[in-house]
């Protein structure tokens, strides 16, 4: 059974940092691309950031390019997100997801697991 789990959200204010973090179990994650999404309460879940399998390509959201940055430590199993510069909007439930192949995509549709979700809040 294939199992994400998403840890580091919390509650900080404008302007600072937090890294999430996705660990697998039941599937070898360095196979796959991985990527992070976010559903904000009454919007849709939107793509955040991907990584292909080897980590050598990555793809942003433009709202989050420049502040974000994924990585992941294949030896580890798991896949991070270091979010920087954090705004009010970038409140939001954030999920990590395996691709169903080796590269990514950023539709949700592409991805075939998904992590429970962390929450991250951003006060102004």
């Amino acid at each position: 059974q294939v199992q994400l789990v998403e840890s580091g959200g919390g509650l900080v204010q404008a302007g600072d940092s937090l890294r999430l973090s996705c660990a697998a179990s039941g599937r070898t994650l360095s196979a796959y691309g991985m990527g992070w999404f976010r559903q904000a309460p009454g919007k849709e879940r939107e793509f955040v950031a991907a990584i292909n399998r080897s980590g050598s390509s990555t793809d942003y959201a433009g709202s989050v390019k420049g502040r974000f940055t994924i990585s992941r430590d294949n030896a580890k199993n798991t896949v991070y997100l270091q979010m920087n510069s954090l705004k009010a909007e970038d409140t939001a439930v954030y999920y990590c997801a395996s691709s169903r192949s080796s590269n990514y995509v950023t539709s949700r549709y592409g991805y075939a697991y998904w992590g429970q979700g962390t929450q991250v809040t951003v006060s102004s």
